[in-house]
């Protein structure tokens, strides 16, 4: 299991990912989930994946080499530096989870392996609307918007409380919401033994047309210790200045 969180904002973009894999308590492996696109001035793309590793790599793989142009001549491959919007990449994604379905599913029925992949995929290109969307296992997908400026993959339970609490498109500013998308992560990690360090972030600014911070925080992060250390005292102060009931 994994988990991905994108929060879409006035500012921009900003996604976070987890790097755990499992197949067993006694097989646990670190694999980056995100993969970008970058043509400077023209588009900046950011995708992150969760499910089945072997699916998922396997679509990556597939928008790496290409799929045939989706059109009537069929000419040429269609990539992600070749599509010209956003939602043609989305769509793109998409072929390349059904065709991975196609080759693969039936194979991984048989060996009673579930056909798991969902994605976020984000960015944007020149003279165009900046985009977040989440695509799944069945190749469709929904998109962010202000009323709804984030989405999750992966084991999202933990992580959303405090994004449905404190998170808004207008009012938080991107380095709040990278502050919020970490201590999302943060309750992830501490609940749930399949997600863990090092975590990949990603934060694009909108019009930028380039991705603006792309790092690896590992889980001795002076910054994220001192944020994981403050978010559990003012957790404990705040619970513990609130009125006691009235009953019993």
């Amino acid at each position: 299991m994994t988990y991905c969180v994108g929060l879409f904002l006035d500012e921009g973009l900003v996604m976070l990912a987890d790097t755990r894999t499992n197949a067993g308590v006694d097989n646990i492996s670190t694999y980056s989930k995100t993969y970008t696109w970058e043509q400077e001035g023209d588009r900046a793309i950011v995708l992150m994946t969760a499910g089945n590793l072997g699916v998922t790599q396997s679509v990556v793989n597939i928008l790496e080499e290409g799929l045939p142009r989706d059109d009537d001549d069929g000419n040429g491959v269609e990539t992600m530096f070749t599509v010209s919007t956003m939602y043609q990449a989305a769509r793109l994604v998409g072929r390349a989870v059904r065709q991975v379905y196609k080759d693969d599913a039936e194979a991984m029925r048989a060996q009673d392996a579930p056909f798991s992949a969902s994605f976020l995929l984000g960015g944007q290109f020149k003279d165009r609307t900046m985009r977040l969307f989440e695509i799944y296992s069945a190749g469709n997908f929904i998109n962010a918007t202000p009323d709804t400026p984030f989405l999750q993959i992966g084991e999202h339970k933990y992580g959303k409380p405090i994004l449905d609490r404190a998170l808004t498109f207008h009012e938080t500013k991107i380095m709040d919401g990278v502050k919020l998308a970490l201590l999302s992560m943060d309750s992830t990690v501490r609940s749930n033994l399949s997600v863990g360090f090092p975590l990949d972030l990603v934060i694009y600014r909108k019009d930028a047309l380039k991705i603006g911070l792309k790092i690896r925080i590992e889980e001795s992060d002076p910054y994220f210790q001192d944020l994981s250390r403050g978010w559990s005292n003012a957790l404990r102060k705040a619970y513990q200045e609130l009125p006691i009931p009235r009953w019993g």
